[in-house]
């Protein structure tokens, strides 16, 4: 009997076995695709994936970019970006946004039209448009060519026959604010001044009226005073095609690199602004009234959260938190108060609409420079090319936000414009916004060493990406830009001189478009 159920369990278990393996052959094949984790935990199966998220990044591009020579089409490594990281309920996400940084060797340095220009110029007259000479010689030494032009002029009347003993950082600051510049760019004490804004310690907060993002006025251990502007984004959150100029959040590292390019382009009339990294228990809260403190709370993420008061972006749900306590900011000093250097505040002739429904005059009509040129202050001296230097500055930066800008009163109106909040900058690295040109494309001028700088950092060897670059280096907080900002520098470098170009194909006679003044 025994016998019989061995034979009958063999023929059972055979039985079993044949089945499963029938059933393995006629299953699909099932292709195994590689994997890999992402940041958010999740597995991606690049085999299935990545045709899909090529598409949707295709898409995202294509929304957001204007010019013809750095389509998505023609391949520029600028334009591949991966999705943006974002910031909900005013506490950041973990999920840090895919980078994809483009390589020196596929950006466009060169273009015809300014190779043109320049061959031109030199042909009319090689002793002032000598691009040979201007090739060999650094960057450094044509800024330095300028440096002279500094001194001329009066300083503040308040400070003229001061003649105090010890001064700290920022009343040298003070003292030294000059009719053609903010500050002398040799001068110690504007190193030594943003290392105190670094360093010193704090001793007071309070909140500061208007505006319609959150501001605080620090005040440190040595009485010099900055405006702390809070990081809102990381580096490489990008503002969304659909968000319009007004409605963006300012950007505590645009006003870091604001100042930094102002340097580096040589016209020095950006406070000294430095980034620091605060503890927010510490620092802000410890010293805060009670209409600031009450503000802060935990988040579910148990960060260390607050929002302040101001007319717009103030509230729990545009919250700036901490990680858990430590928050980056920008730190720009105080220039001197009204009654030793009294400000003129003018509205800018270009000024946008800040409507969503209407455009400004001069997006709609190319006759405003003409009007603008037949009043005052713009009818003579170097206000309207000041102006025009501003927003060269802008375009660089992409910041369409100057509605007005400032002069100090006791140099009247043969002086500079201040370059003052710039935090809306920085927002598009793969958008250029020619609009921001306009006093350029309908005045056609610029000044002779604003172009000369630009044809300097067009022919080479340095790149207005690389001083940039070397400058923010020295900031605490660096690196301050992404790459795909830096190198949308050098790329609106050679769009601002293509619109010189135009301006002189177009018959304008080259003394009236570059203008030695």
């Amino acid at each position: 009997m025994k016998w019989k159920q061995r034979i009958l369990f063999c023929g059972i278990t055979t039985l079993f076995v044949c089945s499963v393996v029938f059933l393995l052959q006629a299953l699909p094949q099932v292709k195994v695709s590689s994997f890999r984790l992402t940041n958010s935990g999740r597995y991606m199966n690049y085999g299935e994936n990545t045709a899909h998220m090529s598409a949707i990044r295709k898409r995202l591009n294509k929304s957001n970019y204007t010019s013809d020579d750095f389509s998505p089409e023609k391949g520029d490594p600028n334009l591949l970006r991966g999705f943006q990281g974002g910031q909900v309920g005013g506490i950041r996400n973990n999920i840090q946004p895919l980078q994809f940084y483009p390589s020196a060797n596929f950006v466009n340095y060169t273009d015809k039209d300014v190779d043109y220009l320049l061959k031109k110029l030199q042909s009319i007259n090689k002793e002032i448009y000598n691009f040979e000479k201007l090739r060999k010689m650094s960057y450094k030494q044509l800024i330095e060519n300028y440096h002279d032009s500094i001194k001329k002029g009066k300083y503040l009347s308040a400070y003229r026959t001061y003649e105090g003993g010890y001064m700290t950082n920022w009343e040298k600051f003070h003292k030294g604010i000059h009719q053609t510049a903010l500050y002398d760019p040799k001068d110690q004490s504007i190193d030594g001044l943003l290392m105190d804004m670094t360093n010193e310690p704090i001793i007071d907060v309070e909140m500061k009226e208007g505006g319609t993002q959150l501001k605080l006025i620090i005040t440190f251990s040595d009485e010099g005073q900055a405006l702390f502007k809070p990081m809102r984004h990381s580096r490489d959150y990008e503002t969304l095609p659909d968000h319009f100029y007004f409605t963006d959040y300012e950007r505590h590292n645009a006003e870091i690199a604001a100042f930094h390019l102002d340097k580096v382009l040589g016209f020095y009339r950006v406070p000294p602004t430095a980034g620091r990294k605060v503890n927010m228990t510490y620092d802000i809260k410890r010293l805060a009234d009670h209409k600031l403190a009450k503000t802060f709370f935990k988040s579910p993420a148990n960060n260390v959260c607050f929002h302040g008061a101001c007319s717009y972006y103030c509230d729990t749900s545009h919250a700036i938190c901490g990680n858990p306590d430590m928050l980056e900011g920008s730190f720009a000093t105080f220039l001197p108060p009204e009654k030793i250097a009294a400000r003129k505040t003018w509205r800018n002739p270009w000024k946008r609409s800040y409507s969503k429904h209407r455009k400004a005059y001069w997006e709609a009509y190319d006759d405003l420079c003409e009007k603008v040129k037949q009043r005052a202050p713009y009818n003579k001296g170097r206000r309207l090319l000041d102006l025009i230097d501003m927003h060269i500055f802008d375009f660089f930066q992409g910041n369409m936000d100057r509605h007005h800008y400032e002069t100090i009163k006791d140099f009247g109106n043969n002086t500079f414009h201040l370059h003052l909040d710039n935090g809306r900058g920085f927002g598009k690295s793969i958008h250029d916004e020619m609009s921001i040109l306009a006093p350029i494309y309908q005045c056609c001028q610029i000044r002779y060493s604003t172009f000369l700088k630009l044809a300097k950092l067009y022919v080479g060897p340095e790149k207005l990406s690389s001083e940039t670059r070397q400058s923010l280096s020295k900031d605490s907080i660096s690196p301050i830009l992404t790459e795909p900002h830096l190198y949308a520098l050098d790329r609106r470098v050679i769009k601002v001189l293509k619109e010189i170009y135009t301006c002189i194909e177009d018959g304008k006679p080259i003394d009236e478009v570059i203008i030695d003044r």
